[in-house]
Order: structure tokens, then C-alpha cells, then sequence
């Protein structure tokens, strides 16, 4: 617990620190958001902070985790876990991972900085860059995850054998959870917000499977111990990176993470779902994310069929910003629902 403290702690610190770095360069090199034009007339003042912020809490992330993993080389486990030794592969998948899904937000967003457009990469190609790093986190999972093409089923202690149609179940939900994670980046903070506390969620699962509380569904110890520790480690870092972001995103928002940040946060939240072996989980920690793609598809298919919108404006985030709701109070209501439905997550895998 104390490591992955001083993890957690390691991430945020860089984070705070890469901020002071990062944020300047990105003035400098005017790499400003261009704010659409359909979005809220108030957030036109927006236009210009920079954007592609999600270096900061991803630098954070990898140099936090690798400091982790030397530590570990170096010193042994005697005092962490009570002893369990820690593999450092499925940190080492997950996070290789969400820099695939970041590397095509990058991507993205270098279209936008620099050639103005703000939609950047069209919907063809950032789907087919997408499917693929989902494609080879499919395959990893399939072949080398603990669970390998079997899932838990929440709040039972049964486990569910998928056989070949593990493959589709997988890719929908990396390619579904990214992309959510991606429309709910949309205020100051709110991604982060919800991501950060979402993070808390898989650092506790990752060390519930490790068995230091007995594993799910009361499970036997020493089960995939070493394996699902490694996982605990990258989770501390992400949550610790999101909060040293939160210092320069939060709002009045000094940076914004851009599609750097949101697909990294999206593959990494989808990843580790699935590298515990419980992709049913994100209905629960995931509610939030769901409920902004949801919005999304309803207004879209109901505007095509009968002209009318149900909502004042989506992704969710905005219909509420419309009913007079502040950015804050949004990103307040959100995260708070966010924390009610991780507790409520725990439960269902204890």
C-alpha cells in the first residue's frame, strides 16, 4: 500500500512539475484550441488555450511507472504486499496500450494545431488507426491476460468462458471506451475529474485480485498475485498523474488535455477492464462515459428520423450546461455520481 502511495504521489509531482514545462512551450508554439462552432457560444473565449495537454499527466504516467519498476529491481518486494513479488507485464501491456490510442489522438490533434482544422483526422482514419492498437491489445489479452477469454461476472463469484467470442466482446469495448472517454472530454476538468476517480476504482480492483483482500468474489490467494500487483502500479500512476493535471485543467482551465489525453485515458481505462478479466465492470465506474456516447447516438438517430432533438444539446455534458448548470456544477454532479457508482463496483467484485 505504501508504494503504491509513493507511486500515486511520484505521478502527481511530475505532473505538477512537467505543467510549469510543457504549458509555456505549448503558448509558445501556438498550439491552441480551435473551439467548434457548434458547441456553446460561451466557450468561444476558450478558443486559443492550448491544447495536446495530455503530455503532461502522460510523461508523468510512464516516468512514474518506470521509476516504480526500477525501485522494485533494485530493492525486491520484502516490504510490499507482504511480500508478493510484482510482474510488471500487464502495467507494462496496459500502458503501451493507451500510448497506441494517445499516439493516434496526437496525431489528431497535430492536424488541428497545425493545419487549423479542428476536427483533425476523419472519422475512417481514426477508426482504422484505432481498431488497430485494439486489434494487438486484443490479441495480448486473448493469449497472455490472466483471464485469457474468460470474464468475471460482477456480483457473483462466477466466471463466464467466452471461447472465440471474447475476440468481438474485447474490441468493442476498447473501441467503444475510448471513444466515450473522448466525447466526455468536453469541460474543464471533467474528463480528468472522472478518470482520476475511475483510476482509484481499478488501483483498489488491481489489489483486490493480487488477493490482498482475498481476491474476488472471495477468491483464493495467490491467484494471478504477481500479475494483477504489476496492474495496481500503473493505476496509482495514472490516478496521481490525472490529479497533477487537474492543477493546470481544472476550471477556469489553463490547458486542455486534448485527443492526446482523452484516447490515452480511454485505452487506458478500457485496458485495464479487460486485463482484469472484468470488461462488465465500465457499466458501472464507466456510467458516466456511457451516458455521453448514448446522447450522442439517441440525438443523432432521432434528429435523422424525425428532425426533433431530445436533448438541448449533446454530448450530454452540454444539454445540462444548456439547462443553466455552470462547467463546475456539471463536473461536480458527474465526478459524484462517478465516485457513488465505483463504491458500488467494488461491492459487486468483493
Amino acid at each position: 500500500m505504501t508504494a503504491l502511495i509513493l507511486c500515486a504521489a511520484a505521478a502527481f509531482v511530475l505532473a505538477a512539475l512537467f505543467g510549469v514545462i510543457f504549458i509555456p512551450i505549448l503558448h509558445r508554439l501556438k498550439f491552441g484550441q480551435e473551439i467548434r462552432e457548434i458547441g456553446p457560444s460561451w466557450h468561444k473565449n476558450k478558443s486559443g488555450t492550448p491544447t495536446m495537454g495530455g503530455i503532461i499527466f502522460i510523461a508523468a504516467i510512464i516516468v512514474a511507472v518506470v521509476l516504480c519498476r526500477c525501485a522494485f529491481r533494485l530493492f525486491g518486494a520484502d516490504t510490499v504486499f507482504g511480500g508478493v513479488n510484482i510482474d510488471f507485464s500487464q502495467a507494462a501491456a496496459v500502458l503501451l496500450t493507451s500510448l497506441g490510442f494517445g499516439a493516434v489522438g496526437f496525431i489528431d490533434d497535430y492536424i488541428k494545431v497545425v493545419k487549423k482544422r479542428n476536427l483533425g483526422l476523419n472519422e475512417k482514419q481514426k477508426f482504422l488507426a484505432q481498431a488497430v492498437v485494439a486489434v494487438l491489445f486484443t490479441v495480448w489479452a486473448y493469449f497472455y491476460a490472466p483471464m485469457k477469454s474468460e470474464i468475471f461476472i460482477p456480483f457473483t463469484d462466477k466466471t463466464l468462458h467466452l471461447g472465440i467470442l471474447y475476440i468481438p466482446l474485447v474490441l468493442f469495448v476498447m473501441l467503444g471506451g475510448v471513444n466515450s472517454v473522448n466525447l466526455t472530454d468536453g469541460l474543464d476538468g471533467l474528463a480528468a475529474s472522472v478518470t482520476a476517480i475511475v483510476s482509484l476504482f481499478f488501483c483498489a480492483a488491481f489489489m483486490l485480485a493480487a488477493n490482498l483482500f482475498g481476491g474476488f468474489g472471495g477468491g483464493e490467494a495467490g491467484l494471478f498475485s504477481e500479475s494483477y500487483a504489476g496492474g495496481a502500479f500503473f493505476a496509482a500512476a495514472l490516478f496521481g498523474g490525472l490529479l497533477g493535471f487537474l492543477l493546470y485543467n481544472k476550471y477556469p482551465a489553463k490547458v486542455f488535455m486534448g485527443d492526446t489525453g482523452s484516447l490515452f485515458l480511454g485505452g487506458a481505462v478500457a485496458s485495464m477492464a479487460v486485463a482484469l478479466g472484468n470488461p462488465l465492470i465500465l457499466i458501472l465506474v464507466g456510467f458516466v462515459y456511457i451516458c455521453e456516447t448514448l446522447s450522442v447516438i439517441i440525438q443523432v438517430t432521432v434528429y435523422k428520423k424525425t428532425g426533433k432533438r431530445v436533448f438541448k444539446m449533446s454530448p450530454l455534458h452540454h444539454h445540462f450546461e444548456m439547462c443553466g448548470w455552470s462547467e463546475r456544477k456539471v463536473v461536480a454532479v458527474f465526478t459524484l455520481v462517478t465516485v457513488i457508482l465505483c463504491i458500488a463496483a467494488y461491492f459487486a467484485i468483493v
